[in-house]
C-alpha cells in the first residue's frame, strides 16, 4: 500500500513546488548579495549599508537614505528582515532621489521592533508596517529580535498593502485621507513614480532576498 502511494506523494511535492516558483515569476533582484550595485546611498551615517554574507546590512551606527537607482510606480516588493532589540529603520517608495525626509516627501512604511521596551510609548502609526503618520498597521505579527521576517509590499494606484510572515497588516487607499493637515504635510502621497529604499537611523537591521515585480 505504502508503494502504491509515494508516486501521488511525489506529484503532490512538485505541484506545490511548481506553485512556489510561479509565484516569483517576473520578479527582479533589486539586490546581488555582494555589492551595492544599483543603490545610491544619501546622507550616509557612519559605514551607511554594507553588503556582506549575502545580506544588506546596516550596521550599528550606520544609515542615511539608500535609494534604488531605478524608479517605479506599480510594482510588488518582497524581502526579508531581521531586527534586534531596539532596530529602527524605514521603507520608502516612490520617493523623490534626493536629500529630504523621504517620510512627507515619498511614502515611508514603517520598518521598526515596536516589541521592544523602547518603544512601549510610540503612536499607532509609528508601528511596523504603518504608513508612517498616516495609516497604522496592524500589530501582533512581528517574529521575536534575531530572527528573519518576510515581508510583501503591493503598489497598484493609490493603494498600499503590506502582508508580514503571511498576514495582511496594512491595506489602504491614500486617497481615503482627507485631513487637510495631513495631505499639506504629506505631499509624498500624491506621487505616482519614484525610487524605493532604506531610510537607516543608526540602528542595525538586515535585509536580503529583495526582489520586485513591476505591474505598470
Amino acid at each position: 500500500m505504502l508503494r502504491n502511494r509515494l508516486p501521488l506523494v511525489f506529484i503532490l511535492l512538485l505541484a506545490a513546488g511548481a506553485g512556489r516558483a510561479a509565484d516569483e515569476t517576473g520578479f527582479d533582484a533589486l539586490f546581488d548579495g555582494e555589492s551595492l550595485d544599483g543603490w545610491i546611498l544619501l546622507g550616509g551615517t557612519g559605514d551607511g549599508y554594507l553588503a556582506r554574507n549575502g545580506t544588506l546590512a546596516c550596521p550599528p551606527g550606520g544609515g542615511g537614505n539608500l535609494l534604488s537607482a531605478a524608479e517605479y510606480s506599480d510594482f510588488v516588493l518582497r524581502f526579508e528582515f531581521k531586527l534586534e532589540d531596539g532596530s529602527n529603520n524605514g521603507l520608502c517608495i516612490r520617493c523623490p532621489l534626493g536629500w529630504s525626509d523621504m517620510a512627507y516627501a515619498g511614502i515611508e512604511l514603517q520598518i521598526i521592533d515596536n516589541r521592544s521596551e523602547r518603544y512601549k510609548n510610540i503612536k499607532p502609526w509609528q508601528k511596523h508596517g504603518s504608513l508612517y503618520h498616516v495609516f497604522p498597521a496592524r500589530v501582533g505579527y512581528l517574529k521575536p529580535a534575531g530572527e528573519w521576517n518576510a515581508q510583501e509590499v503591493v503598489a497598484k494606484g493609490s493603494k498600499i498593502k503590506v502582508v508580514l510572515n503571511g498576514e495582511t497588516i496594512l491595506d489602504v487607499d491614500t486617497h481615503t485621507m482627507k485631513d487637510r493637515r495631513i495631505l499639506a504635510k504629506h505631499p509624498g502621497l500624491n506621487r505616482k513614480s519614484g525610487h524605493i529604499g532604506f531610510l537607516g537611523h543608526n540602528e542595525p537591521v538586515a535585509f536580503r532576498n529583495i526582489r520586485i515585480k513591476r505591474l505598470d
